[in-house]
């Protein structure tokens, strides 16, 4: 296992976070608190020291697994917890980002998990409802009591997360430091706004659903049981097959698993981008586990990006044409190089002039 950032924090985290939404069999599926804790322990066994849990996640056993299996080690590791999401139906201020919510369910996951304090604290989703002065001042109160170290943010759009961390900035508040989304080769639209946000805010990105409901794996090509709509999203489709496809043809040349391949591929991508990890079964984690040691050579990854790449949608696909190109940087532009960032490429650089100028 390799180590990296958790965004502009010094924080030190592994590259793969063990995600534990399987973690109790509560909700009819996932796995029991023996087979949670034994894969708590292959994580660990192969160096991870990042875990991801939620307290609405298997009505809370997923925590109290946590909690138990870390009894004597848990300053070792990174424990991250999220609020946000309901936990008591027919009670309003159970749900949302409000200071109520934050306070209540912070104090609820630290009793489960058996600990004082939590390394990240991440906001499960976005509640319009509650005005993000109140919310980021509410978790910097959190960082100031000790409770939280750092707080992170999932599922919002790009603005709102720049909003929210400039106004911490603005104020002295604790910033966000990393962000939760869904990313994967099936799914790609969060390189139109949200990755590059990260990067300019130096946020790290953990990637959720890495395998697409696990549609990446190939196990669904061909048959009636692969159109899936989960959540909102079809990973259902001809494209969608045709990449896959490709992803199991690099697994077969490079003798890997197409799990294997998926996850390498995100580590590829620019930025900090750490994946969830999520199993049900020792096998399981142990063969995802195997991507530490796959590095996917630069035609497996030209073959891979161009077969998956999104729609660039407007106003990317309006700024990336040459007319355009030459008018917003000047007739010129093909002489311009930019070393702000380390790098001697033109600023034409097909991941710099996807809508804005060079930075």
């Amino acid at each position: 296992m390799r180590y990296t950032l958790l965004g502009r924090s010094g924080i030190r985290v592994a590259e793969f976070a063990l995600g534990s939404m399987t973690f109790g069999d509560e909700w009819g599926w996932g796995a029991p608190p023996e087979t949670s804790t034994r894969m708590l322990q292959v994580y660990a066994d192969a160096g991870g020291n990042f875990i991801d849990t939620a307290n609405a996640y298997t009505g809370g056993a997923s925590e109290s697994i946590i909690g138990r299996a870390l009894r004597g080690r848990r300053d070792r590791f990174v424990l991250a917890t999220k609020y946000t999401l309901q936990t008591s139906p027919g009670d309003l201020n159970t749900a949302g980002n409000h200071r109520k919510n934050l306070v209540t369910s912070l104090e609820a996951s630290l009793r489960r998990l058996d600990t004082d304090y939590i390394d990240v604290l991440w906001v499960h989703a976005r509640d319009t409802l509650t005005p993000l002065p109140e919310l980021m001042r509410a978790l910097d109160d959190q960082v100031r009591a000790g409770k939280v170290l750092h707080v992170g943010v999932s599922d919002w759009s790009a603005w709102e997360i720049a909003q929210a961390n400039t106004l911490a900035e603005l104020r002295d508040w604790s910033p966000f430091v990393g962000v939760q989304m869904r990313y994967n080769l099936l799914a790609r639209s969060v390189e139109s706004e949200l990755t590059p946000m990260a990067r300019a805010h130096d946020l790290a990105i953990v990637a959720w659903g890495p395998l697409a409901e696990g549609r990446l794996t190939g196990k669904y090509l061909d048959g009636a049981e692969g159109r899936l709509t989960r959540g909102g999203w079809d990973f259902s489709g001809q494209r969608r097959d045709h990449i896959v496809r490709e992803v199991v043809d690099v697994a077969k040349a490079g003798g890997w698993t197409p799990a294997q391949v998926a996850f390498a591929w995100l580590r590829s991508r620019p930025g900090t981008v750490i994946p969830l990890l999520g199993a049900t079964s020792e096998q399981q984690l142990t063969t995802n586990l195997g991507a530490l040691d796959v590095t996917l050579d630069e035609e497996a990854l030209r073959r891979l990006d161009e077969i998956s790449a999104p729609e660039p949608g407007f106003p990317h696909d309006v700024m990336a044409g040459e007319d355009m190109i030459g008018l917003a940087y000047g007739d010129q532009w093909r002489q311009v190089v930019d070393r702000r960032r380390g790098s001697r490429r033109p600023v034409n650089d097909n991941d710099r002039l996807a809508g804005s100028a060079p930075a």
